[in-house]
């Protein structure tokens, strides 16, 4: 994978030197993977990231290995994972929070005191009419468009590597996850959704330490770490986002690596945030509580589940 923007750790395209934390939570439902992997215990690996996902996996009891091409990102996982650290804001949620911030300030259905009892509802029907009615009106339509179209204003912000990735109609789409989330996960069982539209911190959270040793922690590129192990070293791989940012070289030698290090009939989980035009992939994200994924893809050594 390109360095940038990945080990870069900034979604902005503003200037400086060295890697920064780009995500300090992860916006994936864990719940996917416990569910699709093989059982407990197996060897699995997974982007590194914030360290929610390989603590649930942790967690639930398998080997983990978490990878991670930015140092500082790895180092952050680690300390989350290994020692309870407290999460902080990376590039992304520095984003988030200014554009709950502008929401806020002009649309009231988006102040918190409204916002909170929006996600203490807990029934999908009265979620969705709560949705239609009073959040998702020509205001929200209106900042959505000016933001995430392909002139936008955070669009046209974005590093390089992460402005290709955001669809024509992100707006348009966005809001359309949001709907297909809140009719069927509850809000009140929905901490994603509580943490991308309020920043309320989503649980379980990292918080309590995983015992010594559960997590194996590895600085480098994915692809290049499942070529040099040997064939069959995982049971299952989840690499949700990388295969948004490179091309199709790239993508090839990724699948290529992932056959031949998962052993036969083990599980990789894939997920998307452009979606990728695979109606049965965005059908599959529907089982997602965070409504970011265009496209999730449950695979096995040869063939999708």
């Amino acid at each position: 994978m390109s360095p940038d923007p990945w080990a870069a750790g900034r979604i902005l395209a503003l200037p400086g030197r060295g890697p920064r934390l780009l995500f300090g939570r992860m916006y994936e439902d864990p719940r996917v993977e416990v569910r699709a992997f093989p059982a407990a215990p197996a060897r699995v690996l997974c982007i590194a990231s914030a360290g929610d996902t390989a603590a649930a996996l942790a967690r639930a009891g398998h080997d983990v290995t978490a990878i991670d091409v930015n140092p500082v990102q790895l180092a952050y996982a680690r300390a989350r994972v290994d020692d309870g650290a407290p999460a902080v804001a990376g590039s992304a949620e520095l984003v988030l929070t200014a554009a709950r911030r502008t929401a806020a300030a002009v649309l009231p259905w988006w102040r918190v005191e409204a916002l909170r009892a929006f996600l203490d509802l807990d029934d999908p029907r009265v979620q969705s009419q709560w949705w239609r009615t009073r959040l998702d009106g020509p205001g929200l339509r209106l900042l959505m468009g000016a933001a995430l179209r392909p002139a936008g204003v955070l669009t046209a912000a974005l590093a390089p590597g992460f402005r290709h990735v955001v669809p024509a109609r992100f707006d348009t789409e966005l809001r359309a996850r949001v709907a297909r989330v809140l009719a069927r996960h509850p809000n009140t069982d929905n901490p994603l959704l509580a943490g991308l539209l309020a920043g309320r911190a989503p649980r379980p959270r990292v918080g309590v330490p995983c015992p010594p040793g559960t997590v194996r922690f590895v600085l480098g590129d994915v692809a290049e770490h499942l070529e040099s192990v040997s064939a069959g070293s995982y049971d299952a791989v989840t690499l949700s986002n990388v295969l948004d940012g490179p091309g199709p070289a790239y993508r090839r030698r990724l699948r290529a690596a992932v056959d031949r290090a998962v052993r036969p009939g083990g599980a990789a989980v894939l997920r998307s945030v452009g979606g990728t035009g695979d109606t049965a992939a965005a059908l599959r994200a529907a089982e997602e509580r965070c409504p970011l994924w265009g496209s999730l893809y449950v695979t096995t050594t040869g063939g999708t589940r």
